[in-house]
């Protein structure tokens, strides 16, 4: 690679949900010569990236970095898996394929919190221009974006006995569960197109690769990025077994994701002082927060029936139906999610206690608005620590153990009534201490990092990092509270928000 082969104007590290759209924007409404940097897969292409039902699969699969999270006592030691997208387009190309927003009052905390442009209103152009939405132009959606985005069709017996079991609890029904404030139950929405996952880099990038000043570096592991004179002059990084350093004459943008932007930051020697002398890493920029704030959506494998009777082959991301609610009427706004699985998806832990049907399926409560904050931090070696601290909040503990009271009312209620012969996981009624130690076995995190490069802590509300000029970063490590929902549209809208800044 020659000297004039590593000069971008722009180079982009992560080739995931947010990074596809930095790239497509930087291409496609500037003359900015741009380098995009991605350690997966450029041909990554199997059954199980496009076929909704199969995207399980994914997990720990050749398309996952492997990670995992520290165990820690309050899920009973165990050790979790931590999926994350390796190829082009990130974990949006292995995730459950849902596409929602949260709540409007997730964004307005940002705001509020000294973050100005990052309330709910002002986003919403940004939300709706990365949008095709099956219905058109709305106040709240878009249309001709890059991304089509439709409600579960069909749906299984088991998606509509969420919906049923809902309503007769008195969940309003959702036609939309993108609505500013979802409260309710009704189909999930997803990025899909003739029944096929839409991949934001096949969205947002393919279309424009024949661009001759977009270049794209697959299997390209980034090791730092380079620090001259307290600027952001490039980064360093392998491929094929050669070390290149790009230089990035405008900004580095840093899209790893909330497990590897951080990293990558320490590993560069920006970060806490402390962790990183522990960790044999010269400080170049003391950043306290770096790595921490890591928030973790929690979720129940558990409330798993055994079929009254043969169900059809699933189908839609194996939910298609998806409920917010709250565990307590007292507080402002739902903190728990319900889907049903349509398959027994059970953890190990509560495998072996009970005899899990071959042919069963699962209500799963899911913590959609944690206390519980946890870190990244960097060991000597390189090696990555990271903590969610799962339900270490007793909080988080109280409100999921609601969850699983709902949960126990559905499947009561008409819906799951008919479909279900019996309740096989918890086998009977629970007192409230059998309750906790049943979450404590079957919380599974939903695989939705965030926060770890937090907006006023790591970042300023434009996205650049505290203490280094030229750089800056753009995706779920960011945010500095969780969506109260999945967060894969907020991901790619962080990605709208920091090339309106970049391309204006």
């Amino acid at each position: 690679m020659t000297d004039s082969d590593s000069n971008f104007d722009f180079v982009v590290v992560g080739g995931g949900s947010a990074g596809s759209v930095v790239a497509r924007r930087l291409a496609e409404e500037t003359d900015a010569s741009v380098l995009v940097l991605e350690n997966g897969d450029g041909d990554a292409d199997a059954p199980s990236l496009y076929d909704p039902t199969r995207w399980v699969e994914n997990v720990g699969s050749a398309f996952d970095y492997g990670y995992s999270y520290t165990p820690h006592p309050a899920t009973h030691d165990r050790r979790h898996p931590l999926a994350r997208g390796k190829l082009l387009g990130g974990s949006g190309g292995i995730n459950a394929l849902v596409w929602t927003r949260g709540h409007q009052a997730d964004y307005d905390e940002w705001a509020a919190s000294g973050n100005v442009g990052w309330d709910f209103e002002s986003v919403l152009p940004l939300l709706k221009r990365s949008e095709d939405w099956e219905d058109g132009e709305s106040r709240l959606h878009g249309s001709g974006g890059p991304v089509h985005v439709e409600r579960a069709k069909d749906l299984h017996p088991v998606a509509a006995a969420l919906i049923e079991a809902g309503q007769s609890m008195g969940m309003p029904y959702l036609d939309d569960v993108t609505v500013a404030a979802p409260e309710g139950v009704g189909p999930v929405t997803m990025n899909i197109r003739d029944g096929r996952r839409v991949n934001p880099w096949d969205a947002y990038v393919t279309p424009l690769r024949n661009r001759n000043r977009l270049t794209v570096v697959t299997g390209a592991r980034v090791q730092k990025v380079v620090l001259s004179g307290g600027r952001c002059t490039g980064v360093e990084y392998v491929v094929d077994g050669e070390q290149v350093t790009a230089s990035a004459l405008t900004e580095v943008v840093l899209s790893a994701g909330a497990i590897d932007t951080p990293r990558l930051l320490m590993l560069s020697g920006i970060g806490p002082a402390g962790d990183l002398a522990a960790a044999g890493i010269e400080t170049n920029v003391d950043l306290p927060d770096v790595g921490q704030n890591l928030q973790e959506h929690p979720f129940l494998a558990s409330l798993c029936f055994d079929a009254n009777g043969p169900l059809p082959a699933p189908n839609n991301n194996l939910e298609g139906s998806v409920a917010f609610w709250k565990s307590r009427p007292d507080i402002s706004r739902p903190d728990l999610m319900f889907v049903s699985m349509q398959i027994p998806f059970v953890t190990p832990e509560i495998g072996a206690q009970y005899t899990i049907p071959e042919k069963g399926f699962c209500i799963a409560p899911g913590l959609s608005r944690p206390q519980s904050r946890g870190y990244v931090k960097m060991r000597e070696g390189g090696e990555l620590e990271i903590q969610p601290n799962l339900l270490q909040d007793e909080a988080d503990i109280a409100a999921l153990a609601d969850g699983v009271e709902i949960g126990f009312d559905m499947a009561n209620g008409p819906g799951f009534r008919e479909i279900a012969k019996r309740l096989v996981a918890p086998g009977s009624s629970m007192t409230r201490a059998e309750t906790v130690s049943f979450i404590r076995d079957a919380a599974m995190p939903y695989f939705h990092p965030v926060g770890t490069c937090a907006m006023g802590t790591v970042v300023d509300p434009g996205l650049r990092v505290y203490g280094v000029d030229g750089l800056r970063i753009a995706d779920a490590s960011v945010m500095p509270t969780i969506v109260s929902s999945y967060p894969h549209a907020t991901t790619v809208m962080i990605g709208e928000f920091a090339s309106r800044l970049l391309t204006s």
